[in-house]
Order: C-alpha cells, then sequence, then structure tokens
C-alpha cells in the first residue's frame, strides 16, 4: 500500500520513533510515506534521521520527508498524527509555577486543574488551524489521530468547530490492564477488560481472568500485597475501595483530577511516592520531560545507534498502527476510543467527550452503545466534564470570564483557591503565556494592570514534593540502577 502519514510534532523524538516503527512492521505499510513536521527545525533534523535509519536498515521501500511547513507535509495525507507541546517547556514551567504560589500542587497538569486548562488554551486554536490545513490539502475524508492533551478538550473543539474526523488516542487504559495482570500474577493476554470514562478517569468496569470475574476484593488484596503497587499507588487504591472500580490513571494524574488528596500540604505526602514521577511528585512530569529533552540532546548518537539495529519483536499496544492497519485491510482492532458521547455512556452529557470500547475496521471507528458508569464514577466524570465543556468553549472564543469560570469550578482549584484567588491566578497566567495566547490579546492588557497592584497575596513554594531535576550523568547512573534490579517492579501509568 502507499500512502502518506503526516506527524505533526514530530520532535516528540521518542514516541515518533515508536509510532513510526509500529505503522512499519505491518507488512502491507512497507511502502508508505511518513512527512514528519515541527516548528522545532533542530529536533526534525534528529528525528528524520532516526526514521530514515529504520527504513535503511529494514531494507524497506518506504520514504520519509520531513518539513517546517506544515501545510505541505499534510498534502495528501490520509492519516495525520498529531503530538504537539504548544509553549513547549516555558510555558508548562508557568502551568506548575504560578498556581504553586495560589496554593494550587499539581503532579502533572496537562488534563484540567490549573495548568490543564491553561493547556487547552494554548493548544486549541493551534489545533483548529491544523484541522483547518486538513480540511484543504489533506486527502478527502482524512483521519486526525490526537495524541496531545488535553485530550477531552483537544479533541471536542475539532468536532464542535471543524468536519475533520478525529480520535483521540491515549495508552492509560492499556498500561493499567498491564497493571492489574501483573498485580494478579497472570499474563496480560488472559486478563479481559471492559474500560469507560472520560479519559484518564476511565474506569475499569468488568476485569476477568480467563472468563472468571475479578471483582473489587480481590483486586484491592492484589494490589495491597504487591511490594511496589502498594506503596506507588495509594491513591488509586483508595478510590477502589471507596468508589469500588479502579481507575486507569496514575497516582500522580488522578489525585490532581478530584478534590480530596492534594487539597492540603501536610496530607498530600500520605498519598504520594517520590521515586518515580508519575506517583504523584509535584510538578513530576515537568521534571521528567526536561530531564529526557536534556538527555536526547547529550546522548543523540546513542539513540541513532540504537535505530541501526533491525526491527525485533511485536508492536507495542499503542492505538495508532492497530487502527490503520484495521481500517486499511479489515482486519478488526478492538481498543478503547476518546469520541464524541451521543448516548455511548447513557449517563454521561451527549456533546462531551468520552473514553469507551470499540472496533475499528474499513468503516472507521465502532463504538460499543449503551454503557452506564456506576454514580460514584460518573459524578467523578461529570465534574469533570463540566470543567473540559468551559474550558473548550474559552478556548475557542476567548472569554476570560468563561475561562476563570472554568477553572473556578476545577475540583482541586475549588477546594483550595477563593474566588479572588482564581481570578488573580488566571489573570496571572495569561500575562505569562501571552505570546501562546492570541484569542486573548483583547483582554492581556487589562490582567497586565491588574497584576501590578495584585489584591491576592501568594506565596513562594515550591510543593510538598518537589525533586531537582537531574543532570545526564545522574541519569545515566538511574538507569544503570534500574538495569540491575528484578524485572517486575512496577510500570509508568498514564497517558
Amino acid at each position: 500500500m502507499t500512502f502518506r502519514i503526516a506527524i505533526i510534532g514530530a520532535g516528540s523524538i521518542g514516541f515518533t520513533k515508536k509510532l513510526c516503527t509500529d505503522i512499519l512492521k505491518v507488512p502491507e505499510f512497507r511502502g508508505i510515506e511518513i512527512a514528519l513536521t515541527d516548528i522545532n527545525a533542530h529536533n526534525l533534523e534528529m528525528v528524520e534521521q532516526i526514521i530514515s535509519t529504520l527504513i535503511r536498515v529494514n531494507d524497506l521501500p518506504a520514504r520519509v520527508v520531513a518539513t517546517t511547513d506544515r501545510r505541505e507535509a499534510l498534502k495528501g495525507a490520509r492519516y495525520i498524527m498529531n503530538c504537539v507541546r504548544i509553549g513547549g517547556l516555558e510555558a508548562f514551567e508557568s502551568d506548575i509555577s504560578i498556581p504553586l504560589k495560589y496554593g494550587v500542587d499539581q503532579c502533572v497538569g496537562d488534563t484540567i486543574c490549573a495548568g490543564g486548562i491553561m493547556y487547552a488554551q494554548r493548544g486549541i486554536p493551534q489545533i483548529l488551524d491544523f484541522a483547518r490545513d486538513i480540511e484543504e490539502v489533506a486527502e478527502p475524508g482524512a483521519w486526525l489521530l490526537n495524541y496531545a492533551n488535553p485530550m477531552a478538550m483537544m479533541t471536542w473543539a475539532v468536532l464542535d468547530e471543524t468536519k475533520v474526523n478525529v480520535v483521540g488516542l491515549c495508552h492509560g487504559v492499556q498500561n493499567g490492564h498491564r497493571q492489574i495482570a501483573r498485580a494478579l500474577g497472570v499474563p496480560m493476554e488472559e486478563t479481559d477488560i471492559v474500560c469507560s470514562g472520560i479519559n484518564h478517569q476511565t474506569w475499569y468496569l468488568d476485569i476477568r481472568h480467563n472468563g472468571r470475574n475479578i471483582g473489587r476484593e480481590e483486586l484491592t488484596e492484589a494490589l495491597e500485597r504487591h511490594p511496589v503497587y502498594s506503596r506507588q499507588e495509594k491513591v488509586r487504591i483508595d478510590v477502589l475501595k471507596r468508589i469500588g472500580y479502579y481507575s486507569t490513571e496514575s497516582n500522580g494524574h488522578l489525585s490532581e483530577y478530584l478534590p480530596w488528596y492534594r487539597k492540603r500540604p501536610d496530607e498530600i505526602l500520605n498519598w504520594i511516592s517520590t521515586d518515580e514521577w508519575i506517583h504523584g511528585e509535584t510538578g513530576g512530569y515537568l521534571r521528567y520531560t526536561t530531564e529526557n529533552r536534556n538527555w536526547f540532546e547529550t546522548d543523540f548518537p546513542d539513540f541513532l545507534k540504537d535505530a541501526e539495529q533491525p526491527f525485533e519483536g511485536p508492536r507495542t499496544d499503542e492505538h495508532a498502527s492497530w487502527i490503520l492497519e484495521a481500517m486499511e485491510t479489515g482486519r478488526a482492532y478492538r481498543g478503547h476510543f476518546n469520541v464524541r458521547n451521543g448516548g455511548i455512556i447513557r449517563n454521561l452529557p451527549d456533546d462531551c467527550i468520552i473514553e469507551s470500547p470499540g472496533w475499528v475496521d474499513r468503516f472507521g471507528i465502532n463504538m460499543v452503545e449503551g454503557i452506564e458508569l456506576p454514580l460514584a464514577c460518573q459524578a467523578t466524570c461529570s465534574a469533570s466534564v463540566n470543567v473540559q465543556r468551559m474550558g473548550m468553549r474559552a478556548a475557542v472564543t476567548g472569554d476570560v470570564e468563561l475561562l476563570k469560570q472554568a477553572v473556578l469550578h476545577d475540583p482541586l482549584v475549588g477546594a483550595i483557591c477563593t474566588p479572588d484567588e482564581v481570578w488573580q491566578m488566571v489573570d496571572e497566567m495569561l500575562v505569562a503565556q501571552a505570546e501562546w495566547l492570541p484569542q486573548y490579546a483583547h483582554a492581556i492588557p487589562a490582567a497586565r494592570e491588574r497584576m501590578k497592584d495584585p489584591k491576592v497575596k501568594t506565596r513562594d513554594w515550591s510543593g510538598a514534593a518537589r525533586l531537582d531535576v537531574r543532570s545526564v550523568e545522574d541519569l545515566r547512573e538511574a538507569k544503570k540502577a534500574r538495569s540491575k534490579e528484578p524485572a517486575d517492579l512496577g510500570t509508568k501509568i498514564g497517558g
């Protein structure tokens, strides 16, 4: 088969390599064209070298092109993957550091909470530009596979504002599935799951091992006796005990979507583990991404050398290659996808973006309908959906009041901040991120004036559990130490 795949934000080098490797392992896709695009020409050149090396070493007739001209990359593309982080690490730093001044301690800040809502304000205008380019220059009926967070708000905006076929993709369901199997001490392929909810708050509604149902008590006992999960997943285990269902999302992620676990600094340490960022560390994902960027810059020759190895083993369980294979060959694929609800989950709003089971074949993505969430799961999802709806509409319209209302209604922010604090915090974030917020150009001068005479006192606080960014040498030593550990010491869970 010959068709074009475009990857926007291809400078996300490790992830781009994974996606391309999976796709090139599909036998029918040996002759495809991959178009890489990114605003960072330096990263783009590095990733082009890696993908070109993969193609050469595996003797494939595939072709790779790289360009900073997005429309050029999208011309004639049948599938487009979006992997961007608008504002990069500079904007991400303010997503974490400014809310800390108001007492809001986030681990990730990419879905809701103050950081996730502002991330949407930066990302949505750009993904809408991508979608309009797709409508104009891509192959008719092209699919946009969105990997960029905040997943629900980004996907929702494209569906509301354009006619592009879009699906949101996340690996949280697969990673949690893998973790459950490890906790139970059984192979993942023997463990079946039905998972439904919204992205990063998806619930394992049915878990079976070789057809036998795994109930709450059995799963709780398995997690609590596991030497690593019992220490790293305290929030998830507590939610399982109280709500009755296990969440896809890792300890750190889940803790910032709820109003209960990060509301008081003295409580946060009771619920997190700082051995890996994903388990609750303050600004953990920011530290992790900063370290990886620095490491890649230093060790690029080693990464390129790794690409010299011929393909071995099966594909990963990232959705993209399996979706493309199903749509192109008709070999059906079952996965969990982010799409418009429209009655798929009966007790969530029709307009929201849900994450739920579906099948893919030549006819596209076909979701399993008629799911009803348990009431406690529905309640936590509904709180986030309302924030997402307001945050998405604010990003599209540039409505500052609606943006502040979205942050005000966020579960964790609302558990910590007064309305005055929310209003000032949003003003401060608007000023700090002005260069990535064109839709708020009319409102930022007034916000800047208000910040000259702030009404609310803030504090210089690094959070309850913030760690320093490690040097490349420190990372190498940590990697060596991990290589000496037993293989099953847990996995990073999240999406």
